[in-house]
Order: C-alpha cells, then structure tokens, then sequence
C-alpha cells in the first residue's frame, strides 16, 4: 500500500549529520512551534546501482508554492490528489527528468558528493533567520518514553523516504503511489526564493499508473533500461514552447509546441493536461521543424495563478511538461519554457 501518513513538515533547521555507511542517510534536526524532528534523506540506494539521482534547483518556480507560506508550522497530511500541494516527480512537472544525475555520497574530497551537496543548502537554512524547511515524505512517531537515535531529543519523532515513492521495483514496490514524492524545499523569504531539491532511486522507472503508482512494462526478471524519455525518439522531440494565459482582445488562450524531430507527427488523440488533470484533445499534423500554436477553447483551462501544462500522447504517456506561476502571467504576452 502507498506510504502513510504522507504530508510536509514545515520546520526550521538547527543541526545536521552526514550520512554514513553504518547509516546511509542524510540527518537533519529541525523544530517547529513546540516539537523536535528529525528528517532522514536517503543517500544511498539498497538497490543496485547504489547512488541516488538527484537534482537541485536554485529559483525554484511552481504553482505548488502559493500556499505553503500560509500552512502552520509542523506536520500537515497532504491528500494524494492532483491539484494541490502534494508532490508526483511524473505528474507535477516539478523538474525536467534530463537534470537529474546520479552521485555517490562519499566521494574523497570538497563539494563533490551527495552528503556535501545536501549539507550546502542546508547550513544555509540554518544560518540564515527567515529559512523555512519544507520536507515532504511519511512521518514517523511521536515514539513516547523513547529518544531519538541521532539527536536525542525525546519523544522520537521523525519523517523519511524524500525521494521519489513510485515505480519501484522487488519488496519496494509496496510503497508505490501517486502523488506522494518527496523532496526539500527551502524558502527564503527575504529573497523571495525557494530551493528545491529532488531525490530518486535508478532503479525507479518513470512510466507509472496513475492509480497504483507501479511501473508501467516493467519486468521483474529482466529489468528494462529506463532513461526517463518515452522510448519513440520521435515522440520526444515534440516540447511543449509557450504558452499565452491571459489573451488580448478577447482571444483564447494557447499553447505552442514545437517538434523538433525529422518526421511529421499525427497529433490525433494527444492531449494537453492542466494541474487539475482536465485535458483538451488534440488534433492535426505538426511537420518537422515547425511551431503548432493551439487555441485552447475549453473555457479557463490555464490558471492565471499558477498551472502545469503536461502534454500526452495516444497512450496517456507524458509527453513532456512545464509549469508556471502567477508571477510569469502577462496580459497578451507569451510565457516561454
């Protein structure tokens, strides 16, 4: 069954560990209004290949963020559902795959590894007084009448799996679920910025069922290489390039995409999805080379206060996906990705 309970902590940060061999995870003690966390990030898989993927984001922009300003400091459970704040590494547009990477955690020297990496940002919060940490995963305890392990803090209380929870594989397949990922998100309201940081296992894939989570083709005995692209070449080169949300003149809103493959594509039974998982049909021929702009006429499909566009093909495979937030909406202007 899915992790449980899922939900974000919203916390301050005022110590850390590294991760070690005896204990491969990245360890965090944070505090909220009048309890002590302790937020355990995986930085070594139990799986082969061993390191994690990971990626970071330095001006992290997404609809998401509106209203986790507003939300109390502590744990909230999240619903698993699309159009909130909950997180779907394949279904929120939260990052562009391609730019995760995979590091190991101990690599000799400076800056190089995962455990440096993560340990960057989060000094940061802890030396900076209007840091927020925002982690996302399943909570554990409060385990009363027992400390903590790694910060002694009493009663043990914690959250874990910050990674990416769906399209596992073996035993762990039992954890899969849509929206339920984790990851960190580090606000600096003072710089009005967010840093987002995404975790995932290689041995995950990234074609998942919408109502299960597991992998989509896999095959236990015979695991299937997975790049985090659809397989068709040609199905990839079509990316979603602009879109205009709020329309002069009483025009529509559209979307326009771009394929950059060396073959025509038959748009017939594609689809443009927004965050509430509505989707337009799509229809046409987009030639090699060539923009296709896409009047969207499903009344107000595009939120001007933040959305996702997720493009799919005849399958319901994602395509490619982007997202915007109410600070990019410009009356008669084109928001690029």
């Amino acid at each position: 069954m899915p992790i449980h309970p899922y939900g974000v902590l919203k916390c301050k940060a005022i110590d850390r560990r590294l991760g070690t061999n005896q204990n491969a995870h990245y360890q965090v003690h944070v505090s909220t209004d009048n309890e002590d966390f302790r937020i355990a990030v995986n930085v070594k898989s139990q799986l082969h290949p061993s390191e994690l993927l990971y990626c970071t984001i330095e001006h992290f922009q997404h609809v998401m963020t509106a209203d986790l300003p507003a939300m109390p400091f502590g744990f909230t459970p999240l619903a698993r559902k699309p159009d909130g704040q909950a997180l779907d590494y394949i279904r929120s547009n939260l990052f562009d795959r391609k730019d995760m990477v995979p590091l190991a955690f101990d690599i000799p020297g400076r800056d190089n590894d995962l455990n440096e990496k993560l340990d960057f940002y989060i000094k940061r919060a802890m030396e900076t007084d209007d840091a927020i940490l925002y982690a996302f995963g399943e909570r554990w305890g409060p385990e009363h009448g027992k400390g903590d392990k790694i910060f002694g803090f009493e009663p043990g209380n914690g959250i874990h799996n910050i990674h990416m929870n769906q399209g596992n594989k073996g035993r762990f397949t039992k954890d899969d679920g849509v929206y339920q990922d984790g990851g960190l998100l580090i606000h600096f309201p003072s710089e009005d910025r967010w840093i987002a940081v995404f975790l995932a296992f290689q041995s995950q894939l990234w074609h998942t069922d919408d109502q299960s989570g597991h992998a989509i083709g896999a095959q236990e005995e015979e695991p299937v290489p997975d790049t985090g692209v659809i397989p068709d070449p040609v199905k990839g080169g079509i990316r979603i390039a602009g879109a205009v949300i709020l329309p002069e003149g009483g025009a529509g809103e559209t979307v326009t995409l771009l394929n950059a493959s060396n073959r025509a594509i038959d748009l017939t039974e594609w689809a443009i999805a927004n965050k509430a998982k509505r989707r337009f049909k799509l229809h046409g021929v987009i030639l090699p080379g060539q923009f296709m702009s896409i009047p969207v006429t499903d009344g107000e499909f595009l939120r001007d206060r933040g959305d996702i566009i997720t493009l799919l093909d005849q399958s319901g495979l994602k395509v490619d996906g982007v997202s915007y937030t109410r600070h990019q909406v410009r009356q008669g202007w084109t928001i690029l990705f």
